[in-house]
């Protein structure tokens, strides 16, 4: 999964610390949810569609497909 954190956080103007400090995350946890080295639990990516006034599927691009069921 993708996502287009980094560009919403900096259109904001916000630091990676400032935004942990609004979700009462840590620096680290967002750096490593931008790098796509972490996916978000549930409740941190609906707090993040709120703060920034978007669904969550703005945020978070799924490139999963289905199979084909032969």
């Amino acid at each position: 999964m993708r996502n287009v954190l980094k560009a919403l956080r900096e259109d904001k103007g916000l630091s990676q610390g400032a935004l942990a400090a609004k979700l009462g995350v840590t620096r680290q946890t967002i750096n490593a949810v931008e790098t796509d080295k972490y996916d978000p639990s549930l409740p941190l990516a609906l707090r993040l569609a709120r703060l920034f006034g978007v669904n969550p599927q703005d945020i978070f691009l799924d490139d999963w497909q289905p199979e084909d069921e032969a």
